[in-house]
């Protein structure tokens, strides 16, 4: 077994591999245990897949391999189906290398990929590729050309091959539904963010740089980071007025944050505008994971700006109330009662 990669710091890291930079799993790494899938959304389903792969690796002293593809496959075979993403690239990596797995690959999603059968993908991909011994796949997984790559017809190829396979059952939800991507996006689309967040195992989020705005929030006594995401595919809850936590290179901090046009300004682009509590200076160009924790009100347009910034001055009383609220709970699974901003 490879020795455990560590930064400067001491702290494990991930190795990421399969762009053009890395293609190929390195010499140093013997065999592995290996589970393949999207991960969008690295919900708490996710999650389980990845704590038992680490721990069956661990028992067997392999290394821990995760396959995952770039762009989402449906983006290929059928891009009127694709999905808006839970999380792109960027994030879902950062959530990956929290689960503490040895070694992540990420493929280019092709046509060509998509034309391979099961049987090849496991002949030319996992074994000849990343020298797997041991296949570990979430209870509806299938891979191969028409996902004909299901629990059956993997056992017969490990049979012959001399590889394990085990099926990992779902994690359910309270009613008893298997937690998944599909379910999660639903919840985040309709602004059910308590759900979402039960099932994702925190907050649900977006990632962005801090861009250049028209200052308009800093004459209005609000100024406000303006946030690119930058993957278009990204899905976003409703438009509204959020109660939001703010993590950057300055540290953790609470806001609240209008998502969608400025109807006041006769602006209707949708944009991300965070106004971030007793913060100060200068954040262009830093990175940040904005937390969407409680839905305010909804966009509305105002007869003059003394109105808005009247309206304003409540919805921070009102978002200061909700993340005062969560911080009270001590954790993140209690629900927030939130007091309507709008008199």
């Amino acid at each position: 077994m490879a020795a455990a990669r560590r930064d400067a710091e001491g702290r494990l890291t991930m190795r990421v591999i399969g762009g053009p930079d890395s293609p190929e799993l390195p010499s140093d790494i013997g065999a592995t245990v290996v589970t393949v899938g999207t991960f969008d959304g690295v919900h708490c389903g996710h999650q389980d897949v990845l704590a038992r792969l680490r721990a069956r690796a661990a028992a067997s002293g392999l290394v821990s391999l995760l396959v995952t593809f770039d762009p989402h496959p449906l983006e290929i075979i059928n891009p009127e189906a694709a999905p808006l993403l839970l999380t792109t690239r960027e994030e879902k990596l950062a959530l990956l290398e929290r689960s503490a797995i040895d070694v992540v690959a990420a493929l280019p999603f092709t046509k060509q990929l998509a034309q391979r059968s099961a049987t090849e993908f496991v002949d030319e991909v996992l074994l000849g590729r990343f020298r797997m011994a041991e296949l570990l796949l979430g209870h509806d997984h299938g891979f191969g050309r028409g996902r004909e790559g299901g629990i059956a017809l993997l056992r017969e190829l490990g049979g012959t091959r001399g590889f394990v396979v085990d099926a990992v059952p779902p994690v359910l939800t309270d009613a008893g539904e298997p937690v998944s991507s599909t379910l999660v996006r639903r919840l985040v689309a309709a602004g059910e963010l308590e759900r979402a967040r039960s099932l994702l195992g925190r907050w649900y989020s977006v990632r962005g740089h801090v861009v250049a705005g028209e200052a308009r929030g800093r004459l209005l006594g609000f100024p406000t980071l303006n946030v690119d995401p930058g993957d278009q595919r990204k899905l976003l809850p409703p438009d509204g007025v959020y109660a939001v936590q703010v993590v950057g290179s300055r540290g953790r901090f609470d806001g609240m944050m209008n998502l969608g046009g400025r109807p006041t300004f006769g602006d209707e682009r949708r944009t991300l505008e965070a106004h971030l509590f007793d913060a100060q200076g200068d954040f262009y160009g830093d990175r940040v994971d904005i937390a969407f924790v409680a839905r305010l009100r909804d966009t509305m347009r105002f007869p003059d700006a003394d109105a808005l910034v009247a309206q304003l001055r409540r919805d921070s009383e009102s978002a200061r109330r909700a993340l005062t609220a969560l911080g009270g709970s001590h954790n993140l699974n209690g629900s927030t009662q939130i007091p309507p901003s709008i008199p």
